[in-house]
């Protein structure tokens, strides 16, 4: 989940039982993370083309060892 930084909203946090046994949540269960994270804003710049790069057009494990 994402909240924006300007909602100011309850946020909620939606349980699903994927089991057919009842399930019971106690006064202060844990059953979610928050993570706080800066926003960052980024400015793109659009080019025609992409200079050549070790890596090249290699897919996932190109940049490790054999």
């Amino acid at each position: 989940m994402v909240v924006d930084s300007d909602y100011r909203g309850e946020v909620i946090v939606a349980l699903h039982n994927d089991s057919n046994d009842p399930q019971v949540i106690n006064s202060g269960e844990r059953i979610a993370q928050f993570i706080l994270m800066p926003q960052i804003y980024i400015k793109f710049e659009e080019v025609d083309d992409l200079n050549d790069t070790n890596r090249g057009k290699e897919g996932f494990g190109s940049t490790g060892t054999n």
